[in-house]
């Protein structure tokens, strides 16, 4: 009874989550964020401070080097976006015009849907126009929470970073056992492994299918073919929905500024043979199997967290899971089951060898 009293609360709370996540997501999206942000440049500050610098001029580097490094992301990628803004409505006509040619070649389906509608006795439903803010508007609204979200998540990196030491030392040396310790120990430093190399590993990935892309897109005479790279390299950090957005991208800008229907799809055509290579022959060969997670969990946890948080969800989704994957790794799986009669919850640890060295300071 008390098993299943307990198990009901834990379903509770885990249904009641996503609510207190979304309505509290100027202070937990940041809290995330930095986190994930944390695990990833330690090893940088690490190695900043192992060269001489102070731990403060460490932490303040890794910081900065990851601001600069999105600021140019998001200058190569914003300035040719912004500049192409005006050449929108020659592309909205242009496409008109294709999905016009294309309405005219499959006639013969509309014809034979309104014979249907007519001897069926259907009413044309009366359209209603709901007013949605603009563009403008939604941005100018969001600007200031945005502002806010990521000069806390910074600024909390930031401070994570610096303490990072303490941190570790209080987390491994507190523990009220040597064994607890070692298993800290251990699963401190594979979380930050497998989450650091995992995002480093696909980030110089996903650069590459950037460089690729804009090249060819140079090739095939598009304009600002580095702000396409671009958004092919931040779209792929999205599994599935990402490359499946780029794919629409290339497709209404091809079918927007070619003269054909077929020529236009050729960008598209090309990006997605390329993503499929990369997907399922580079990326597998190179992360391997310690990298491996299984496409549903993917999917859950991007359509879970892209609820809960929206695009900066989506791109956390999968550095959470990889943390929540090695963790259960170590802390073992839940046994909902045999929990319910009576067994442990957490009773299985899947890695079980000890450390080489027992934890000190400056594990």
């Amino acid at each position: 009874m008390t098993s299943a009293l307990v198990l009901l609360l834990g379903i509770g709370l885990f249904l009641a989550l996503p609510f207190i996540l979304s309505i509290g997501a100027v202070v937990f999206l940041p809290l995330v964020a930095a986190i994930i942000l944390t695990i990833v440049l330690s090893p940088l500050a690490d190695r900043l401070a192992g060269a001489g610098l102070p731990n403060l001029l460490a932490s303040a580097l890794a910081v900065s080097s990851f601001i600069i490094l999105i600021a140019l992301a998001l200058g190569l990628i914003l300035q040719p976006a912004i500049n192409m803004v005006d050449e929108i409505p020659t592309m909205v006509a242009r496409l008109g015009e294709q999905f016009s040619q294309l309405r005219g070649t499959f006639r013969w389906l509309g014809d034979l849907n309104e014979q249907l509608a007519s001897v069926l006795g259907r009413e044309q439903a009366p359209e209603v126009m709901l007013a949605t803010p603009s563009m403008l508007e939604e941005v100018a609204l969001a600007t200031p929470s945005l502002v806010l979200e990521i000069f806390l998540t910074l600024l909390l990196a930031f401070f994570m970073i610096e303490s990072r030491v303490r941190l570790r030392r209080r987390l491994l040396l507190e523990r009220a056992t040597y064994d607890t310790s070692v298993k800290a120990a251990r699963a401190l430093r594979d979380i930050q492994d497998r989450v650091a190399a995992y995002i480093l590993t696909v980030s110089l990935i996903n650069l590459c299918v950037g460089i690729l892309v804009a090249f060819g897109a140079w090739a095939m005479g598009i304009d600002a073919p580095i702000m396409w790279g671009g958004l092919a390299a931040i779209l792929n950090f999205l599994p599935y929905v990402g490359p499946l957005t780029m794919v629409a991208l290339l497709g209404l800008f091809g079918l927007g500024t070619s003269t054909t229907f077929l020529v236009g799809l050729i960008p598209a055509a090309t990006y997605l043979t390329l993503h499929l290579v990369e997907s399922n022959i580079l990326t597998p060969a190179i992360l391997g199997a310690r990298f491996t997670m299984n496409p549903v969990l993917i999917l859950l946890a991007l359509s879970y967290f892209s609820w809960i948080w929206g695009f900066a969800g989506a791109l956390l989704s999968v550095p959470i899971l990889l943390t929540l994957t090695a963790l259960f790794d170590h802390v073992g799986h839940p046994n909902l089951i045999g929990f319910l009669f009576g067994e442990p919850l957490f009773g299985f640890s899947a890695r079980q060898a000890p450390l080489d060295d027992p934890p000190t300071e400056d594990t």
